[in-house]
């Protein structure tokens, strides 16, 4: 299998690096990296999707799609939160 990292683009205070890989059979899989912060406080996220595409394009398209699509979701975690963040402890 050969990964190809496409080129990389910034949305607000992240990095976004959509992957395309093409599987043995032939097809394309998509992946995306998502990128936040500097250094040692540095936080990525990869996502590897189904399905798999016909062409190189098509798989680039939908990663770049699925990494914007994550990005706009008001109830993704930052990094470092639980999921129940938002929730009151309790005593």
């Amino acid at each position: 299998m050969i990964t190809i990292r496409e080129p990389s683009f910034s949305v607000g205070k992240y990095l976004v690096s959509p992957l395309t890989t093409k599987t043995l059979a032939g097809d394309y899989a998509a992946s995306v990296s998502i990128r936040s912060g500097h250094g040692s406080r540095t936080h990525d996220r990869v996502m590897r999707f189904l399905p798999l595409f016909a062409t190189r394009e098509g798989a680039l398209r939908y990663a770049i799609q699925q990494g914007i699509h994550w990005l706009q979701q008001p109830s993704r975690a930052e990094p470092g939160a639980t999921k129940d963040a938002h929730w009151p402890k309790k005593n």
